[in-house]
C-alpha cells in the first residue's frame, strides 16, 4: 500500500537530535536569545536520560538581562513544551520578601511558635509535585527578581542549590532533586542599557553591529552579581544567562505570536460572536516604532498592543459596534497617532448554522461525551476511532470539520489531516494531543494551519473554535 504523499516526504528529511528538537520548540516561543535555550536544554536531555546528579536540582540558573528580554517567558514557556500549560511552574515573587521576618513565609513557622497552624509554608513538596504532570516529573521552579529577596533568603537557598533538600518550619524536608531552579534579576540591567545606548562618548556615535556587545553584556552582569550575592552561592550555580536586547527582527516575531495569540483569545472567549482580525503592514510597523524601546524590551511592545489595538477592540465589542462573522480592518490613522479600526460585515450564511464534525479518537468516553453535547446544539457527529475509519467516513460524508487525535491506533492524526486537505481543502482540520507534538509535526501544524488542543481541554473551547474558524473560512472564501 502506498504512503500518503506527505509521509513520503517527511520520510526523507534527515532526523534531528533531540537536543535540537527541544531547542527548536523554546526558540519558537521565546523570541531571540538562541544562546539561552541552547544552554538549558541540555540538563532536561540529561534528566531524561536518568543521568542527572543525585542530591542537588537538575540544574540551577541564573537569568540575567535587562526587563523584557524574556527570562520570566523562558521558565513558562518551558513549563508549556514539558507539561503542556505555561502556568506549571512553583513561581515565588522575591519582592514579597525584602523584611528578614518575611522569609519565614516560605517554610512555616516552626511549633511553638504563635500563628504555627494557621501559615501554611510557599514551598512544600505537595506543591512542587503540583507542577508536573503525567508527560514529565520535572518540576520547575522560579526565584524571580531575586536580588529584592532578603539576605535570609538566600542563605536559606544555599541548603536547596547545594543539597536539593530544604527543611521547613515543621521538620519536615521538601525534595528538589527532580527540579530545574531558575533565579532571575535585573541586577547590572541599567548599566547593561546604557551599554547598548551610550548617551556621550566614543561608542555613541558608532553605527551598525557591535560584535563585543555580548562579552561585555556578560562581564557587566557578573560583576554586579559578585557585587551582591556571597561566592559561596554564586558557585552553587550551573550556569549564569545574559539576555541579550532584543533585535528589530526579534519585535517583529513577537509581535506576529501576539496577532496570532490576540485572534485565538477572540475566537476562544467569543465563540460565534468573534470575529476575523486584518492588521495591514503598515499598522504593524506602527505598533513596532511606538513599542519599540532597548529599556523596556518586549515589555513596552505589550504596552503598546494594549492600548493602541485591544482596549478600542474591546470597545467596539463592548458596545457590539462589531458583527458576529465580521472582518475587522486595522489601519493607521491619517495623523499617525493611532490606529483606525473598522468592522466590514459579513454576508450571509458566513457559516453552516449545523455543521457536520467528524472525531477521530479511540477514547470512546470522548466519542460518546462530545457526541451527545453536539447533537443537542443540532450538530452532526461522525465518529471514527482509527484512521481507516476515519477515511472511509471522509469519503461518504464530507464533513466540514475533523477533530483528530495525533496519536492513533494505525497513523497520526497530523499526517491524516493533511491527507484530508488533499480531497476537501477547505475542510476545518483541529488536532488534539496529550503530548508534545515533534517539530516536524508541528511544522507541518503550522504549514497547514492546524489549531493544536492539548489535552484536557474543554467542551465548550472546541465547539466555540469550530464556529469561529468556519466563520473566518467562509469569510475568506466570499472575499
Amino acid at each position: 500500500m502506498d504512503k500518503p504523499k506527505s509521509t513520503q516526504g517527511r520520510a526523507k528529511r534527515p532526523a534531528l537530535d533531540p537536543i535540537e528538537d527541544l531547542t527548536a520548540m523554546l526558540s519558537r516561543k521565546v523570541v531571540g536569545q538562541p544562546a539561552a535555550t541552547k544552554l538549558i536544554v541540555p540538563y532536561i536531555q540529561m534528566f531524561q536520560a536518568g543521568l542527572a546528579p543525585e542530591g542537588r536540582p537538575v540544574g540551577i540558573f541564573l537569568l540575567l538581562g535587562p526587563t523584557g528580554t524574556g527570562k520570566t517567558k523562558t521558565v513558562e514557556a518551558l513549563a508549556e513544551v514539558l507539561h503542556g500549560s505555561e502556568k506549571n511552574v512553583l513561581k515565588v515573587d522575591c519582592g514579597e520578601f525584602q523584611m528578614e521576618h518575611e522569609v519565614a513565609k516560605l517554610i512555616g513557622a516552626p511549633p511553638g511558635y504563635l500563628g504555627h497552624r494557621e501559615t501554611q509554608p510557599m514551598l512544600t513538596q505537595q506543591k512542587l509535585t503540583s507542577v508536573t504532570s503525567e508527560k514529565c516529573n520535572l518540576s520547575l521552579v522560579l526565584f524571580d527578581e531575586i536580588e529584592k529577596a532578603a539576605p535570609s533568603m538566600t542563605r536559606l537557598l544555599l541548603g536547596v542549590l547545594d543539597k536539593g533538600v530544604l527543611r521547613l518550619g515543621d521538620n519536615t524536608t521538601v525534595n528538589f532533586e527532580k527540579s530545574l531552579v531558575f533565579l532571575t534579576s535585573n541586577l547590572g540591567a541599567r548599566e547593561m542599557v546604557n551599554e547598548i545606548n551610550p548617551e556621550f562618548g566614543f561608542q555613541s556615535v558608532r553605527g551598525g553591529d557591535r560584535p563585543d556587545l555580548t562579552g561585555k553584556l556578560q562581564s557587566i552582569g557578573l560583576v554586579a552579581v559578585r557585587k551582591r550575592f556571597s561566592p559561596e552561592f554564586v558557585n552553587r550555580i550551573d550556569c549564569i544567562i545574559t539576555y541579550q536586547p532584543l533585535s528589530p527582527e526579534a519585535l517583529s516575531s513577537i509581535l506576529d505570536l501576539q496577532m496570532a495569540d490576540l485572534q485565538n483569545h477572540v475566537n476562544t472567549r467569543l465563540g460565534n460572536r468573534s470575529f476575523t482580525l486584518d492588521i495591514s503592514l503598515d499598522a504593524r510597523r506602527f505598533l513596532l516604532e511606538k513599542g519599540s524601546s532597548p529599556e523596556y524590551g518586549a515589555r513596552e511592545l505589550n504596552r503598546t498592543i494594549h492600548r493602541f489595538l485591544t482596549q478600542p477592540l474591546a470597545t467596539l465589542v463592548a458596545t457590539n459596534q462589531i458583527s458576529p462573522g465580521a472582518k475587522v480592518l486595522v489601519e493607521v490613522a491619517a495623523n499617525r497617532d493611532k490606529l483606525n479600526i473598522q468592522s466590514v460585515e459579513a454576508e450571509a450564511a458566513a457559516a453552516p448554522a449545523h455543521p457536520t464534525v467528524m472525531l477521530v479518537d479511540d477514547n470512546r468516553d470522548l466519542l460518546h461525551f462530545l457526541e451527545r453535547l453536539m447533537a443537542d446544539a443540532g450538530w452532526t457527529l461522525l465518529t471514527a476511532e482509527s484512521t481507516t475509519e476515519a477515511k472511509r467516513l471522509m469519503a461518504l460524508h464530507k464533513p466540514d470539520a475533523a477533530l483528530l487525535d495525533y496519536m492513533l491506533p494505525d497513523g497520526n492524526g497530523v499526517e491524516l489531516g493533511v491527507e484530508f486537505l488533499q480531497s476537501a481543502p477547505a475542510a476545518l482540520v483541529i488536532v488534539m494531543t496529550g503530548t508534545i507534538l515533534p517539530p516536524e509535526e508541528e511544522a507541518l501544524c503550522e504549514e497547514h494551519n492546524f489549531p493544536v488542543l492539548r489535552k484536557p481541554f474543554l467542551a465548550s473551547d472546541v465547539m466555540n473554535q469550530i464556529r469561529s474558524r468556519l466563520a473566518s473560512i467562509g469569510a475568506t472564501g466570499r472575499s
